[in-house]
C-alpha cells in the first residue's frame, strides 16, 4: 500500500488477521506496533477500506470489520461490537429497553434501534443501517444484568425485571405506553415477582406504581403482590400514568394510586 510507513503491515492485512481471530472491532491503539504509519496515512487507509465496504466506524476512532455478508447493510449488528465500543468509550453500560426485551423473548415489535443504557449523555452511534441509541440512568452500575453470548464474545443485558422498570421509566423510547404494555404482557412470563420487589427500592415510588398498574392491566396480577407490599413502607402520592398529559378529572386507581390519564391498549 502506498504511503505506508516502513515496517508497518497494510491495514487491509491487519483487518484480515483480526477477522481470522474472530475479532470484529478495534481502535488504532489496539493495532499497537503492527501499525506505524502516520496519522494522515492511517486515515487514508481507513477511507479506502470504508469505500470498499470493508470497514465501518460507528464512532470516530472506533472501527468495525464488515464481513462479506454484511457489506450491503454497511455494518454487522450492534451486538457484534457494543461491548468493545463501550469499553473504548470508558463507560459502564447494559443493553436495555426494547433491545433487552427482544433478547428475553418479548419481540412482538422488533426494535428499529439498538438501545443501550449508560451513565452519561451519549450521542447516538451510526454505521450503515445500524444505529445505537443511548439513554442515561444513574442505575447503570447497580442494575442487575446477565452476560449474553454474541457472535464475537458477550454483552451485558438488563435482566427481565430491570428491563420492565426501564420500559416504564423511558416510555417514549419504548414506543409509548401502548407498546410498553404490549411488551410487558409478553415479558411477564420471564418476570420473577420476588426479583421485581427486590429492585423496587432502587427506583422511585412513581416508577413502582406505574409498573404495578401496567402489569395489573395486562394480567400480571400474581407478579405484583410483593410490589404492593414494598409501597406500604414508602411515602407515595397519586401519580399520572402518563406524565405531562392532562388528567381531565380522572380518579386515581385505588390499588396503585395511579391516575389513568390516557387509555392504554395492547397490540396482542
Amino acid at each position: 500500500m502506498a504511503n505506508v510507513a516502513s515496517g508497518s503491515k497494510r491495514l487491509a492485512t491487519l483487518v484480515d488477521e483480526l477477522q481470522s481471530r474472530g475479532k470484529y472491532s478495534f481502535t488504532r491503539r489496539d493495532l499497537g506496533d503492527a501499525d506505524q504509519r502516520t496519522d494522515i496515512a492511517f486515515e487514508a487507509a481507513v477511507r479506502r477500506l470504508k469505500k470498499q465496504g470493508r470497514l465501518a466506524s460507528p464512532r470516530r476512532g472506533f472501527f468495525v470489520v464488515v464481513p462479506a455478508e454484511y457489506r450491503q447493510a454497511g455494518c454487522p449488528p450492534a451486538s457484534w461490537f457494543i461491548h468493545d465500543l463501550m469499553r473504548a468509550l470508558g463507560q459502564p453500560y447494559y443493553v436495555g429497553l426494547l433491545s433487552a426485551a427482544a433478547i428475553h423473548g418479548a419481540a412482538h415489535q422488533q426494535p428499529m434501534l439498538f438501545q443501550v443504557v449508560t451513565d452519561r449523555p451519549t450521542r447516538s452511534a451510526r454505521a450503515g443501517r445500524v444505529r445505537v441509541e443511548f439513554h442515561m440512568s444513574r442505575h447503570v452500575r447497580d442494575a442487575p444484568t446477565i452476560d449474553v453470548q454474541t457472535e464475537t464474545g458477550s454483552m451485558r443485558v438488563s435482566t427481565p425485571e430491570a428491563t420492565a422498570y426501564d420500559l416504564v421509566r423511558f416510555p417514549a423510547a419504548a414506543g409509548h405506553l401502548d407498546n410498553v404494555a404490549t411488551v410487558l404482557a409478553e415479558l411477564a412470563e420471564r418476570l420473577d415477582a420476588s426479583n421485581l420487589a427486590a429492585l423496587a427500592p432502587h427506583y422511585s415510588a412513581a416508577d413502582v406504581q406505574r409498573l404495578g398498574y401496567l402489569l395489573d392491566l395486562v394480567g400480571g396480577r400474581d407478579l405484583v403482590e410483593p410490589l404492593v407490599r414494598t409501597l406500604a413502607d414508602r411515602r407515595h402520592r397519586r401519580v399520572l400514568l402518563a406524565p405531562g398529559a392532562g388528567a381531565d378529572g380522572e380518579q386515581a386507581d385505588a390499588r396503585w394510586r395511579v391516575i389513568p390519564n390516557v387509555v392504554v391498549e395492547t397490540d396482542l
